[in-house]
């Protein structure tokens, strides 16, 4: 019988997210893995298998927890452009506010891995459609309470504000907020009414 495990899998699972946003996947070494996790190579890869294992987990809470964050900022009061602006902001600020600056995980899987790795490029996409689902209806809800532009199609503004966010996870490894704060508010002007 072997020993019962030490550890939290939950708590392991959120600080290999952590390690993996930070280093990438193909720098998150099984030493660096466990260095963050606190948890032994052996102890890790038989609890969660391979690395890739780890990932994938890492990169389901990592949209899990993106879509609650997510829920939270749209449904909060205000016109759906407050409630967008208040979205974009916090994604850029959150990061702007870190030591080290690391974007989106699932943008950086992205680029990373997704062109070579259909099963990743999947769960990339799976990531990506929750976020814009919850955008459209959004927008959606401000086309019927008549606080966006008359006759905006929904998936398509939420198409666009989806690629704006990623651009933007991207540029704050590199600029400021003022910087990035225009680059919303000028995105947002879509939606304004005539």
């Amino acid at each position: 019988m072997g020993r019962p495990r030490m550890f939290d899998a939950d708590v392991v699972v959120e600080r290999a997210m952590q390690a993996f946003w930070t280093l990438g996947y193909a720098n998150a070494s099984p030493a660096a893995l466990a260095e963050a996790t606190g948890v032994a190579k052996g102890s890790l890869y038989n609890t969660f298998g391979s690395k890739r294992d780890l990932f994938e987990r890492a990169l389901e809470r990592y949209d899990r927890l993106g879509a609650e964050v997510t829920a939270e900022l749209l449904a909060r009061p205000g016109t759906t452009v407050e409630c967008l602006r208040a979205f974009l902001y916090d994604s850029v600020d959150a990061d702007l506010a870190r030591t080290v600056r690391r974007g989106c995980l699932a943008v950086n899987t992205a680029v990373e891995l997704a062109g070579h790795d259909p099963e990743i490029a999947a769960a990339v996409r799976r990531a990506v459609e929750r976020t814009m689902d919850a955008l459209e209806a959004r927008i959606a809800r401000g086309v019927r309470d008549g606080d966006v532009r008359p006759g905006l199609d929904p998936r398509q503004t939420a198409e666009y504000v989806m690629n704006t966010l990623a651009g933007l996870r991207v540029m704050t490894r590199a600029y400021d907020a003022p910087t990035l704060h225009r680059i919303v508010d000028t995105a947002l002007l879509v939606l304004d009414t005539p």
